[in-house]
């Protein structure tokens, strides 16, 4: 808008110029020609000018699908959490391309001996972006609201017994009992954020603000939400009054383009700055001109869930199938450089394993096995029709027909997956990405693995596993706590529940010159942080 203020203000001097040189007589033609021509170089010049100005303060990053919702307490967004987390902030946050909490809102913190009170002291001079200021009690008036008002997201606050505050920049949490994973809930992309409570006042309709946050924000990020058009694009502009640092960019945009061929021919054309998500990796060893990666890690993790009653119940069958999609086979063909083959069922950056697993390599034996069965079809169904499912399904196809397993695939309908176990006829195999959200292993064993796990995708129970993952969640020395994970983690693998294939990379591609993208592990991939991304050399 600037820019075109700007714009229009220079047409006007043009014009006024231009009038000027008109009323000259007609006798000096050429005079005349030469002074409108050095008007028009004068304006174009100055457009020239003003343009890259304006192009070097908006960024462009398009979105495959619209954000559901925009309340930070009442939505598991995936794509948009690059949005929403540079509008609200939390207590506490990860650092980019780390797992390290560090804090956000809160300057520091302190936690008792016996794991139960966490005293969070606030940063001071902190606003909204309705002007209203931080203090103890807009934390404590945030945190109830996700605790107490059967919001999506109140799982995270579930063991919080008491949200008080002590002081106006002093907030304390009670648990109900010791948790080591609650730092890590609160860093969490989807953890507890804090909400004017000024808003919260003036648009809660009975529901606690829910519906006029699905498309309205105010909160104390470096960003604000200044557009929401459902179906057609979102505006962020720079919030001048932020705290901390500020960001490079005074504006982001971010259009809806689901069709990720549109967004490569966009980006090519220079009508947006990046495509942060299912660039295919086959083209990332040779981008067009004017286009680079970057490339972080990330807790995305592709998993095979498996299930009761499948063919691979029998101990034979299994160690043939390990043996033919076994991922060191394929991973550099669908991943080049930017993949690694899983050791264990957690994502790498959570988990290094002391004892990684191991596939079998025997193909002799694998085949005989088959062959002896008799006939063996496998159905993988695939939790997205995003490229890089269908390349791996295609590669284990593919091995799998080595060995003499007529193996198929297909891609499940949108949000199948989260109930395939009620299907009449669910896949033998679920191929998904095993994101937890938060970098603690409790999060991955309790969202996947464990009895009650939201995401134990087939219903599957191993009660000695569990037993020992419960235990390690109580555990706070880092180093015990992982070996009891993976101990419970290769019980998962070896009775079959669970398949690890690949650790991937986040990997965004951009324009050059794009600096400090600021992708964290925990977030789903692609989600750039505004607030730290910038143009350079």
């Amino acid at each position: 808008m600037a820019f075109l203020q700007s714009l229009d203000k220079y047409q006007a001097n043009g014009k006024s110029l231009m009038l000027c040189a008109h009323r000259i007589d007609r006798s000096y033609e050429p005079r005349k020609r030469s002074l409108g021509l050095l008007v028009l170089g004068f304006v174009l010049a100055l457009v020239g000018v003003i343009a890259p100005v304006y192009a070097q303060e908006v960024l462009r990053v398009p979105y495959v699908a619209d954000i559901g919702s925009f309340d930070p307490d009442n939505g598991f967004e995936i794509g948009g959490m690059s949005a929403i987390n540079n509008v609200y902030e939390g207590l506490v946050e990860y650092e980019p391309a780390s797992t390290r909490i560090v804090g956000l809102l809160a300057r520091n913190w302190e936690i008792s001996d016996d794991g139960l009170i966490y005293t969070f002291h606030l940063v001071e001079g902190v606003k909204f972006h309705d002007g209203t200021p931080l203090d103890a009690a807009a934390v404590v008036n945030s945190f109830k609201r996700r605790r107490d008002r059967g919001l999506i997201l109140s799982y995270f606050l579930a063991n919080v017994k008491d949200i008080k505050l002590l002081d106006e920049s002093t907030v304390v949490l009670a648990l109900e009992h010791p948790q080591p994973s609650f730092l890590d809930a609160l860093a969490s992309p989807w953890g507890p954020k804090v909400i004017s409570p000024k808003a919260l006042a003036q648009h809660d309709d009975g529901d606690f603000g829910a519906t006029w946050l699905n498309e309205h924000a105010v909160g104390t990020g470096p960003f604000k939400l200044t557009e929401f058009k459902r179906g057609e694009h979102y505006v962020l502009e720079r919030n001048e009054d932020y705290w901390g640092d500020k960001p490079f960019f005074r504006e982001v945009q971010i259009p809806v383009v689901p069709d990720i061929s549109q967004q490569i021919l966009q980006l090519q054309a220079g009508a947006i700055d990046a495509v942060p998500i299912n660039y295919p990796f086959s083209q990332l060893e040779s981008l067009p001109v004017g286009l680079e990666a970057t490339a972080a890690p990330s807790t995305t993790l592709f998993e095979l869930f498996v299930r009761p009653g499948s063919p691979l119940d029998d101990g034979d069958i299994r160690k043939a199938v390990l043996t033919a999609i076994n991922p060191s086979l394929w991973a550099k063909d669908a991943f080049g450089r930017f993949a690694t083959v899983a050791r264990s069922p957690y994502p790498k950056i959570i988990i290094d394993p002391a004892y990684p697993l191991e596939f079998p390599t025997d193909f002799a034996a694998a085949e005989a096995a088959i062959a002896k069965h008799g006939e063996v079809s496998l159905v993988i169904g695939l939790h997205s029709a995003a490229p890089s499912y269908g390349r791996i399904a295609d590669l284990m196809i593919a091995q799998l027909g080595l060995i003499g397993v007529r193996a198929t695939a297909y891609v499940l309908p949108s949000g199948a997956a989260f109930a395939i176990k009620n299907l009449a006829n669910p896949p033998d195999l679920l191929l998904t990405i095993a994101n937890p959200d938060a970098a603690h292993p409790e999060n991955h064993a309790k969202v996947f693995f464990t009895k009650d796990a939201v995401l134990n995708f087939y219903g599957r129970v191993l009660a000695e596993a569990d037993a020992i993952a419960e235990q390690a969640g109580r555990v706070n020395d880092v180093e015990e706590r992982n070996a009891l994970y993976e101990k419970a983690g290769r019980m998962y693998f070896d009775a079959g529940f669970v398949i690890p294939l690949v650790d991937v990379d986040d990997v965004v591609v951009h324009v050059k010159g794009l600096k400090n993208l600021g992708l964290r592990p925990v977030f789903p991939p692609g989600n750039i942080d505004f607030a730290t991304v910038r143009r350079g050399p």
